[in-house]
């Protein structure tokens, strides 16, 4: 038996006007995704609702049967775990976005002595800054804030890393996206600590504004990543083994660093995301299935950009939704039903650590009849099952199961 989970991040969606007030789901052809959720079980996947953090990440940490509350401590350990960032359980890792701001009523480029009210999030990503650029941005910052206590690590794009050893876990920060458009004053950083964070923050701005790559970036006529946005903190701590648990050996197709952290702190193998090609589904679906000739299990992460779930073009996300199923789900189920016998979950959430109810279909493939013929994997037939809501965190145990 192979098993495989397909985590469609930011796929659920609700009823949209422009769509007649059809979700982008059900206004999406996705036969492939139809299929299993008429040949297997169809319902929600409820999340814990206490968890005290946010962030992408929490979903995966749940499915893969962790309690969110004690083992998700924000993004930042994980994505530590995937750059091979070494951490302690004393440190406290942070989200490092690079952002650009302007001050209120000012143009993108004008200057401002320091963060605070009078500043606006113009863009949470940097202009989408590239990697290259970036890693010369960070190391800069890392050479002149760096210390014994402080450190910087470059990710990727506009996300990457600091690391506070020995740090104060308690401030309470926030997702620069949250706050995209608007005055940055009421989401600086505050609480234990928070006067630190900010003094970094406020010196990464006088470090970036004037860099060579910004002043390069402003004449292009691109937006310069012009500070750094702490957030997404936590600590880094011990999961047990799921391969060890359920004695399943496995790996994690992502190109995510958040969710290649859940996959390596449950002790699965991240599969190297140059393998990938950027994350092209079909290139996904192609590594799950090479992963399955040495492997049991495989946990596929696709999600839909940040620009198209939270954007306002339902197209885009149609298309995202048809393309997902085309591509990634289709060659999959076709590719593992000529191996033998496969058990297939296939989780659906409105992405970035969307709390509530997701939904879910589950079953076993290769050859099995349709169980509810005319039944879509959508958000309104999920909800009209009569299978109660299961608990996220439990339905691993259920998914390994050999009955």
């Amino acid at each position: 038996m192979k098993y495989v989970i397909v985590h469609a991040e930011g796929m659920a969606d609700h009823p949209r006007p422009e769509l007649g007030g059809r979700t982008p789901l059900q206004a999406s052809a996705t036969p492939h995704l139809d299929r299993l959720a008429q040949q297997g079980e169809l319902g929600l996947l409820v999340f814990p609702s206490d968890a005290t953090r946010h962030g992408s990440g929490l979903s995966g940490t749940a499915i893969l049967g962790y309690d969110p509350k004690k083992f998700y401590q924000g993004p930042g350990p994980l994505e530590a775990a995937s750059l091979g960032v070494s951490v302690t359980e004393h440190d406290v890792v942070y989200r490092c976005t690079m952002v650009t701001l302007r001050p209120d009523g000012g143009k993108v480029g004008s200057d401002f002595k320091k963060l605070g009210p009078h500043v606006v999030m113009d863009d949470a990503t940097a202009g989408l800054i590239e990697t290259e650029e970036a890693r010369e941005l960070i190391d800069a910052i890392n050479e002149q804030l760096g210390s014994e206590t402080i450190q910087f690590y470059p990710g990727a794009g506009h996300r990457h890393l600091m690391v506070w050893v020995n740090g104060k876990p308690r401030a309470i920060c926030v997702d620069p996206q949250s706050v995209l458009g608007r005055s940055i004053g009421d989401a600086l950083p505050a609480g234990d600590g928070a006067d630190i964070l900010r003094k970094l923050m406020d010196a990464s701005y006088l470090i970036l504004r004037d860099h060579p790559v910004n002043e390069e970036r402003l004449a292009a006529g691109k937006k310069p990543a012009n500070c750094v946005w702490l957030w997404g903190e936590g600590r880094a701590v011990a999961w047990p083994s799921l391969t060890e648990k359920y004695r399943v050996a496995g790996s994690m197709v992502a190109t995510s660093d958040v969710h290649r952290g859940v996959g390596i702190c449950a002790g699965l193998d991240a599969v190297d995301p140059d393998r990938l090609a950027g994350g092209d589904l079909r290139a996904k679906a192609a590594v799950a299935l090479e992963e399955f000739a040495k492997k049991d299990f495989v946990y596929v992460h696709a999600g839909l950009t940040d620009e198209v779930v939270h954007g306002t073009d339902i197209k885009a996300k149609v298309g995202g939704i048809e393309e997902f199923d085309r591509d990634l789900v289709g060659p999959l189920t076709e590719g593992l039903a000529k191996r033998g016998p496969y058990r297939f979950l296939v989780v659906c959430d409105h992405g970035e650590g969307a709390q509530g109810q997701a939904f879910y279909a589950f079953g076993e493939g290769a050859g099995k009849a349709a169980a509810a013929p005319g039944r879509r994997f959508t958000e309104q037939d999920a909800q009209a099952a009569k299978t109660p809501a299961r608990d996220a965190t439990k339905f691993v145990t259920k998914f390994f199961s050999k009955s």
